[in-house]
């Protein structure tokens, strides 16, 4: 099940269960609008796969599978994917 992180790793900004702004790559890493079309150039700094909206939970949903309350902040900041 997604896990929906509640921030940006690479600027922190929070990022809702319901932000159309979240971008995920497919190990989950999680990453805003801003940075994603920025400096990371729609790729994930980690892994470098591809980053793409991040689906929203309906509501009734969340209830029963809460959204992660785990942050992940790279203290060192994001750089362009390799």
């Amino acid at each position: 099940m997604l896990q929906i992180r509640p921030n940006c790793e690479c600027c922190n900004v929070d990022l809702p269960p319901d932000s159309a702004l979240a971008r995920i790559c497919s190990f989950e890493c999680t990453f805003c609008a801003t940075c994603t079309e920025g400096i990371l150039e729609g790729k994930c700094p980690n892994c470098g796969g591809e980053l793409v909206r991040r689906p929203i939970r309906p509501v009734a949903a969340l209830e029963k599978n809460p959204a992660s309350t785990e942050r992940v902040f790279k203290s060192t900041g994001c750089t362009r994917a390799a």
